[in-house]
């Protein structure tokens, strides 16, 4: 299986894309999609729904993982960044991708084994994980990685579990 795993975001957009098999992982590519502050909203969605699109379109995989939003404190981010999610959300399903969606708790607690970890231990956990030199730049990358993870671990067992039952 093929997983994108994306750390949704307005100003930058963490990328991942992970290959899982017999339990394993291999690394296939990571990034980010950057939009600069000051330009016009609609572009800046356009870039970003541009830019995922190019992902699915290159590497080619069957799921795409997606982190939940949870915000409590600055509500104009908040909305951006859910509109930028919602075209990341709208260019998996116009590719035909199956789509999981994680909190950061379930991420968390798949990559380290701890829901309430702090970022440096996911970063480090990560870069051990998958076999990296350094840690992937920047941190929004990292956490994509973690989301595409979290992913394997659990639709792994979900599939496993639908054949089992």
């Amino acid at each position: 299986m093929r997983i994108l795993g994306i750390d949704p975001g307005f100003a930058i957009v963490g990328w991942g894309v992970l290959d899982f098999e017999n339990s394993r992982f291999r690394v296939v590519d990571y990034g980010s999609v950057q939009t600069k502050a000051g330009t016009d909203t609609v572009d800046r969605l356009q870039k970003v729904y541009d830019g995922i699109c190019t992902i699915i379109e290159k590497y080619r995989p069957d799921h795409m993982a997606i982190e939940e939003l949870f915000f409590n404190t600055n509500q104009t981010t908040a909305i951006v960044v859910a509109e930028a999610r919602g075209v990341m959300l709208l260019a998996a399903r116009q590719h035909g991708l199956h789509i999981g969606e994680y909190t950061p708790l379930q991420v968390k607690q798949s990559v380290v084994g701890y829901g309430r970890a702090e970022k440096e231990q996911v970063i480090r956990m990560v870069t051990t994980m998958l076999g990296l030199k350094k840690p992937p730049k920047p941190d929004d990358t990292a956490d994509a990685l973690a989301i595409a993870i979290c992913h394997g671990h659990c639709a792994f067992s979900r599939i496993e579990n639908y054949f089992n039952n």
